[in-house]
């Protein structure tokens, strides 16, 4: 079994939406085999709160166009973790210090990795972003 087409479609326009906002090493994993309640795990990690929060708010405006609500939001008061669960689709927005600690995708190494189709656009603007600071 693999992730079905709704569920990747979901995670592009979240990984989208997070490039917009210029979330930094989005990542989009297959979770379907290994794990019973969600198809896509998708991570993305910023190098702040804010940014942690801007992300989550421009990955929910975006989904809500489509009328997707998550089931269940966690971690938006501390930014430094945010987990948006659209039930087959859980999004996870991270503080670079926390993805490095927690090393989620080390967790799920086995599972496929889901092509988001970014180009290189999130990539550049990453890049310029960190050059500026």
């Amino acid at each position: 079994m693999t992730a079905t087409e709704s569920s990747i479609a979901i995670a592009r326009t979240a990984a989208k939406a997070a490039a917009d906002k210029i979330a930094q090493d989005i990542v989009a994993m297959d979770v379907s085999e290994r794990l019973a309640l969600a198809d896509v795990f998708l991570i993305a990690s910023a190098p702040s709160e804010r940014q942690v929060n801007a992300i989550v708010d421009g990955i929910e405006e975006e989904l809500a166009k489509q009328d997707l609500r998550p089931v269940r939001r966690e971690g938006r008061s501390g930014g430094r973790w945010v987990l948006l669960d659209y039930a087959d689709v859980v999004i996870h927005v991270q503080h670079e210090e926390d993805r490095v600690f927690y090393a989620l995708e080390r967790l799920w190494k086995d599972c496929p990795v889901v092509d988001l189709q970014l180009g290189d656009d999130s990539s550049a603007k990453a890049a310029a972003v960190s050059d500026s600071e």
